[in-house]
């Protein structure tokens, strides 16, 4: 049990993980805007 790489908390492979799938929402919306012409928020219908 000592071996194991923890999976939870703020570990190297969580961070990874985190920051990688921040980029891949940050893409995606960006490409949403690109195809809808309306922002983030008008998609949301707070403006």
């Amino acid at each position: 049990m000592d071996n194991q790489n923890a999976k939870f908390g703020f570990t190297s492979f969580a961070e990874n993980w985190n920051g990688r799938l921040a980029m891949l929402g940050f893409v995606v919306g960006i490409a949403t805007e690109l195809l809808t012409g309306k922002g983030i928020l008008s998609q949301l219908g707070l403006m």
